[in-house]
C-alpha cells in the first residue's frame, strides 16, 4: 500500500478511531475478560460446544442475506482451521503451523477482495480456493511428513522464535504483515466491517501463539467470528444513517437526532452556490470533491454545531440548547472558511501518473498547469421556539436560505418560524 499517499486529517483520524473501537475493540477486550475471569456455572458446560456452531450459523445467514461475502469467507476459514487443529491427531504440528501461517494470509486476501456475490463465478473460484487449502495440505503431508513441517518450520532469521510464542517465523512474519496492512487499510477507508478484520486476526492469532487446544481455540474462534459478524451490523447501520461521499451523517440521522435534541436548537441550511454549473463545467468526479471539501469544513464547525448531508448540495447544521444570535458569529466563521479554502483543479492535459523515471516537480514546488475553483455557500438559519414542530423549523430555514440564493449568495440569512 502506498503509505504516501496517506491523508493525514482530524476527521480521518476520528473516523478511524471511532471504527476502531465500535464494536470490534470493545467487544475484543469484553471477551478477553471473559474467556480469563469469569467461572461459568456448570450447568454451561453443555452449552459452550454449541456456542460456536450458533455464531456461524447466525453469521453465514447475515453475510448471505447482506451479500457480504468477506464475512463468510472469514467464517468459512475459521470453520476450517478449527475443525483441522481439533482432528490433527499425530499430525498437530504440521497443522498448526500451516494454520499459523494460511490463517493471516486469507484474512490479508480476503481484506483485498472486493464484494462480487457469493453465487458468482468469482465467489465460487474464491471460496473453492478457501477449501482447496486443507486438501492441499494433506497432500503434501501424506507425500512427505518431515518435509512439509520442515518447510512450515523454516527460520527466516538468525534469532531464535520468541519465548512466548510456539508459532514458527513464516506465521509470526504473516501475522504481523497482515496486521499492519489492515491498519492501514482500515485509516484509508474506516468502515467497521474493515475494522472488524483486523480484530478477528487479533482475536484468531494469540490463541495460536499460546497453543491453545479444545474448547477455549474453539471460543477463540468464535468471538473472531462474532466480533466480525457485529461489525457487519454496524457497518449496515452506518450504511442507513451516513453519508457515503462525505462521511458525514445522513438525513435519516438528523431525522433521529431532531427526536432528541430538546425544546431549543436552531437549524442551518447550507447549500453549495452554482454547483450545478461545477458539475457541468467540470464533472461530476469534481463536484464529488467539492462535496467532500465542503463537508470537511462543516466538521470543523465550531459552537457546538452537528453538521449532517441533507442531499444533493444541501447540508444541514444543528446547533443543540442554542439561539440563532449565539450560533451565527459561527455560521459566518463557517462561510469565510469555505469561501477561502483552496480547491485546485488539475489541468486536463496533465497526466495522472507521472512517467517512470519523471521528476515530479517542474521548475521548483510551484503546480504547473493547475486552477484555483472558487466556492461558496449561502446559509438559511432557523431557530425553534414556542414548541413548533421541527418540520417548521427545517422549511423556515430552507426558506431563508432561498432567501440567501435571491439576495446575491455566499451569505447567511435568518427567518423566523412563521406560526400556522
Amino acid at each position: 500500500m502506498n503509505i504516501e499517499g496517506l491523508n493525514i486529517s482530524p476527521a480521518l483520524l476520528r473516523r478511524f478511531t471511532f471504527q476502531m473501537i465500535l464494536p470490534g475493540g470493545l467487544l475484543a477486550v469484553a471477551a478477553l475478560l471473559l474467556l480469563q475471569f469469569w467461572h461459568h456455572p456448570p450447568q454451561m458446560t453443555a452449552f459452550l460446544p454449541l456456542m460456536p456452531v450458533l455464531v456461524l450459523f447466525v453469521g453465514l445467514i447475515l453475510g448471505w442475506r447482506f451479500n457480504r461475502t468477506r464475512l463468510v469467507y472469514t467464517l468459512v476459514v475459521l470453520a476450517i482451521a478449527d475443525l483441522f487443529l481439533k482432528g490433527a491427531g499425530d499430525a498437530a504440528p504440521t497443522v498448526f503451523a500451516a494454520v499459523g501461517l494460511l490463517l493471516p494470509l486469507n484474512l490479508l486476501l480476503i481484506a483485498c477482495y472486493v464484494e462480487r456475490g457469493l453465487c458468482t463465478p468469482l465467489g465460487c473460484l474464491r471460496l473453492g480456493l478457501i477449501v482447496m487449502q486443507p486438501c492441499l495440505l494433506l497432500f503434501f503431508y501424506e507425500l512427505g511428513p518431515e518435509l512439509t513441517l520442515a518447510l512450515l518450520n523454516m527460520p527466516l532469521f538468525v534469532w531464535p522464535k520468541p519465548f512466548f510464542t510456539a508459532l514458527p517465523h513464516l506465521g509470526l512474519v504473516a501475522t504481523v504483515f497482515t496486521g499492519l496492512f489492515l491498519l492501514v487499510r482500515i485509516y484509508r477507508r474506516p468502515s467497521a466491517l474493515e475494522a472488524g478484520l483486523f480484530w478477528v486476526l487479533v482475536c484468531a492469532v494469540p490463541p495460536l501463539f499460546l497453543r491453545v487446544e479444545g474448547i477455549g481455540l474453539t471460543l477463540w474462534f468464535a468471538v473472531a467470528a462474532g466480533i466480525l459478524t457485529a461489525s457487519l451490523i454496524e457497518s449496515s447501520h452506518n450504511m442507513a444513517f451516513r453519508d457515503e461521499l462525505t462521511g458525514l451523517p445522513a438525513r435519516r440521522a438528523l431525522n433521529e437526532a431532531l427526536l432528541q435534541v430538546g425544546p431549543n436548537y436552531v437549524v442551518a441550511m447550507v447549500d453549495i452556490d452554482h454547483f450545478k454549473k461545477v458539475n457541468d463545467t467540470h464533472g461530476h468526479d469534481v463536484g464529488d470533491q467539492v462535496l467532500k471539501m465542503v463537508a470537511g469544513c462543516l466538521e470543523k464547525v465550531t459552537g457546538g454545531g452537528r453538521p449532517f448531508r441533507f442531499g444533493g448540495e444541501e447540508f444541514t447544521v444543528l446547533f443543540p440548547s442554542r439561539t440563532v444570535k449565539e450560533a451565527l458569529p459561527h455560521l459566518e466563521e463557517l462561510r469565510e472558511a469555505i469561501g477561502t479554502a483552496s480547491f485546485a483543479l488539475r489541468d486536463p492535459s496533465r497526466p495522472k501518473k507521472k512517467a517512470v523515471g519523471g521528476s515530479k516537480k517542474v521548475g521548483g514546488s510551484r503546480k504547473v498547469g493547475n486552477r484555483c475553483l472558487s466556492v461558496t455557500v449561502s446559509i438559511g438559519v432557523s431557530e425553534r421556539r414556542d414548541g413548533c414542530p421541527a418540520k417548521a423549523v427545517l422549511k423556515s430555514a430552507d426558506q431563508a436560505l432561498y432567501k440567501a440564493k435571491r439576495t446575491g449568495r455566499n451569505r447567511v440569512c435568518v427567518q423566523a418560524v412563521r406560526k400556522t
